[in-house]
């Protein structure tokens, strides 16, 4: 007798309940008295009083544009913002910016003939929606659903779409483009070219040069000409003469964290984690760091899957927010309590809780360790000191190759910037003596500065064999700039990786060493920098133990349930970090198979194997005393293949040896892995953060 499936018991099922419905419907429908019914809602309807309505805000607010935004990490919210900021000083029109998940979109097709729908679309992880753009997406792909008119269909509607991603992913802005696809294929009309950004690049720049084309072609269509708008203010900043002390945000990132009581962690309220252990990866003697962090759950609430990713947010160095302090003229004043309000909540929401101080902002809230963008400069040209410095900053907004080899090749920071243009030297610590106040509004910095973001890493643990702890691999990042005409070349420094180095050395009582001292020196070579790593009001330590503010994002990056199926995983550098949970997770697997089934329990499981690269073995090899032990555990199953890339052997003509080299040297057993066993092929490697895929 074949056996009977889930969903054959489902469908039998549906089917007897609706049989029973229809036979006793009198019985079942039959109200005792007789009441008047109101009639549903016509799809019609204005929707005024429904919060998910944007037709109905636009409406009310006499907006023209609305601004849907795909994002994950807050970049395609900020660009959502800078194009609706652009539309009103241009065009004087003003915009609704929403985000997709708050809003239906059964009326996408009653947007009037005089307005404009944009989206700005990140793709995520292996070409999918963010997951603020899952329904918006299933509502556009689905041919089934109805839009007002009973169709699917958007014939008239006009709409602008900024695509962001990274090329080093496969699906490269996927989602972008699949959106400009489907509004097209039901009848929309696109308005100017479709925009890319490519953040390995420069997403700034693709920015910038799709923007000017863009909004002339948006001119034509919508009618409208430039020069309507002006400079408006986004921000009224207010210093305030008393406020009490405990309601000031000192760098706490949410309520719940101010009066530290407990909730829902995730990424708008952070979790405080406990580093419960950390240590150097990298040997002695090596030029680099990569720390290994493992971060206290338990009792958190917070679970996670191997593949998924942590969010770690840092501060900004102590150096770097001196600087803005003594460019802003702040120093004096860095304590004082201050309070923002947005002029127009409907396009600009105050980025971060307030009240709180200008050292707050600076240090906990925007970025001020990005490199300055081009267009930035031109904005604050007008507040400079002198001329001098102002011709310096115009001709950095206007000439795009010099901007490129000086700003973007130097990766000077604003403060930086604006200390080479008014003469200082940025070599100096900087003090309210020796760097030139700008008489810029707080306000524009808070309007111009994107908010410090959360830093993603690669779980590199499995909750089957660490249920109660996260493990992070970071390679500190720190590298050299190109040399150029303001600045020999300069040590560049990570923020969020620094932050870690800094709370592995207090965690263990350890000194930072400076630069200048010898590789031998233990651990290896650090950052001069310091951060404030006590966190606000001290919540950050307790009994000598550091926390971090994190949050869980989950990830797609899975292996197969079953573990017949052969696995072949590339990841060189901290690319391997994903791969430890992955291995560790079957280990927990075979653990328990051996133990319910026998000696033989991991007969018929496919292969496991680890392409693995770095630069010496006795150097950088990550976790080089685990992968033997984890070989034991899978009975052979799991192999691993290492590339050292600065130590023999070489190839024959003396070049160095690399992972992909090894892979070829093994497609004899890779190509039927793949083609007969169905095999899943991972890829991770090293970039800002982990980048992973599978194939």
């Amino acid at each position: 007798m074949p056996a009977v499936s889930t969903q054959d018991i489902a469908v039998v099922t549906v089917g007897v309940v609706l049989a029973a419905a229809y036979l006793f419907r009198d019985q079942i429908f039959r109200s005792s008295s007789p009441k008047a019914v109101a009639p549903a809602p016509s799809k019609l309807a204005n929707g005024h009083g429904n919060p998910r309505n944007f037709i109905s805000k636009m409406k009310d607010g006499k907006k023209r544009i609305v601004i849907f935004y795909g994002s994950q990490t807050g970049t395609a919210e900020e660009y959502a913002i800078r194009l609706a900021k652009e539309a009103k000083t241009k065009f004087g029109l003003t915009s609704l910016v929403c985000d997709p998940e708050e809003y239906d979109f059964e009326n996408l097709d009653q947007v009037p003939d005089d307005c404009c729908v944009f989206f700005v679309m990140a793709t995520y992880g292996e070409g999918e929606p963010t997951d603020n753009a899952v329904q918006l997406m299933q509502n556009l792909e689905d041919e089934s659903f109805e839009f007002s008119s009973g169709s699917h269909r958007l014939d008239g509607l006009k709409y602008v779409v900024f695509a962001l991603g990274n090329k080093t992913y496969e699906h490269y802005n996927a989602i972008g483009r699949k959106v400009d696809s489907l509004l097209t294929d039901m009848g929309a009309t696109r308005i100017g070219e479709r925009g890319e950004g490519d953040d390995d690049k420069s997403m700034e720049e693709d920015y910038l040069e799709w923007k000017d084309g863009m909004w002339k072609a948006f001119s034509e269509i919508m009618g409208v000409e430039e020069g309507q708008g002006g400079d408006t203010a986004d921000f009224a900043v207010t210093e305030l003469d008393s406020h009490p002390f405990e309601k000031v945000y000192l760098g706490e990132l949410s309520a719940r964290a101010l009066t530290r009581t407990k909730g829902i962690y995730d990424g708008k309220n952070p979790y405080p984690s406990a580093v419960k252990h950390s240590r150097e990866l990298f040997q002695v003697g090596a030029e680099r760091n990569c720390v290994h962090a493992e971060l206290d759950i338990e009792g958190s609430g917070i679970t996670y899957q191997h593949g998924d990713h942590v969010g770690i947010w840092p501060s900004n160095p102590d150096v770097e927010v001196d600087r803005m302090l003594c460019v802003l003229g702040l120093h004096g004043k860095k304590d004082a309590v201050i309070n923002i309000d947005s002029l127009d909540p409907a396009l600009a929401k105050v980025p971060f809780p307030v009240p709180t101080t200008y050292a707050t902002v600076l240090r906990h809230y925007i970025d001020i360790c990005a490199v300055a963008g081009r267009q930035m400069l031109g904005v604050l040209s007008k507040y400079a000191p002198h001329p001098e410095a102002e011709a310096f900053l115009k001709s950095l907004n206007t000439d795009k190759e010099e901007y490129s080899n000086t700003i973007h090749n130097g990766c000077f920071k604003l403060g930086e910037v604006l200390q080479l243009a008014a003469g200082n030297d940025i070599k100096l610590c900087p003090t309210p003596d020796n760097t030139t106040a700008w008489t810029i509004p707080f306000d524009i910095i808070v309007s111009s500065i994107p908010r410090l973001q959360p830093r993603f890493y690669s779980i590199s643990s499995s909750p089957k064999l660490y249920p109660n702890a996260i493990h992070l691999t970071a390679v500190v990042l720190k590298y050299e700039s190109i040399p150029n005409r303001l600045s020999e070349p300069r040590f560049v420094y990570g923020v969020a990786t620094n932050f870690l180095l800094n709370v592995k050395y207090a965690a263990n009582g350890e000194t930072a060493p400076f630069i200048a001292e010898s590789a031998s020196s233990d651990p290896a070579h650090a950052s001069p920098l310091k951060y404030a790593i006590e966190g606000p009001r001290g919540a950050h330590i307790e009994d000598n133990i550091y926390k971090i503010p994190i949050h869980l994002r989950r990830s797609t990056f899975r292996l197969p349930a079953n573990p017949k199926i052969p696995v072949i995983m590339v990841g060189p550098g901290t690319g391997v970090a994903p791969f430890r949970g992955f291995v560790q997770e079957r280990v927990a697997l075979a653990r328990r198979s051996l133990e319910k089934n026998g000696p033989d329990a991991l007969a018929d499981w496919g292969s496991i194997t680890l392409f693995y690269g770095c630069r010496k073995s006795n150097e950088d090899f990550l976790y080089k005393e685990e992968w033997p032990q984890y070989t034991e555990e899978l009975q052979g199953k799991f192999k691993m293949h290492c590339a050292f890339s600065r130590e023999p052997p070489y190839k024959p003509d003396g070049s160095k040896i690399y992972v992909q080299d090894l892979m070829w040297e093994e497609r004899q057993s890779i190509g039927p892995a793949i083609l007969e066993g169905k095999a899943y092929v991972y890829i991770c490697w090293l970039s800002p953060v982990q980048i992973g895929f599978r194939v």
